[in-house]
């Protein structure tokens, strides 16, 4: 009789016990599969860092040298500027004369 109880009750223990484990086993794989989804969606994470990286480097260098350009455009134009201003109203008025004398050539040969 004394030997009875402790087998059916380490029967019931180790049933008790199985239960958990399967359970816990079920658990972990799920955990596993959520680890595996953030591991492979942190990798692309990454990668799509990389690239953005990549290409806001690559637009940098292009600004940087398009505002050499601009710089050096901007200095021409004042160089252009200092020159005498005489000149330049006299060719504003020489080409706003060709464009009247053209205009109204035009309309007198309709």
């Amino acid at each position: 009789i004394g030997d009875a109880a402790p087998a059916s009750n380490y029967g019931y223990t180790n049933s008790g016990y199985s239960m958990y484990e399967e359970e816990n086993e079920r658990l972990t794989e799920i955990l596993r599969t959520k680890v595996s989804a953030i591991k492979s969606l942190s990798i692309e994470i990454g990668t799509e860092v990389k690239n953005q990286n990549k290409m806001l480097s690559e637009m940098d260098n292009d600004f940087d040298s398009t505002t050499g350009l601009l710089g050096a455009t901007m200095g021409r134009l004042r160089l252009l500027s200092r020159g005498s201003q005489t000149k330049l109203l006299c060719y504003m008025m020489l080409f706003a004369f060709f464009v009247f004398f053209v205009t109204y050539w035009i309309i007198k040969l309709r």
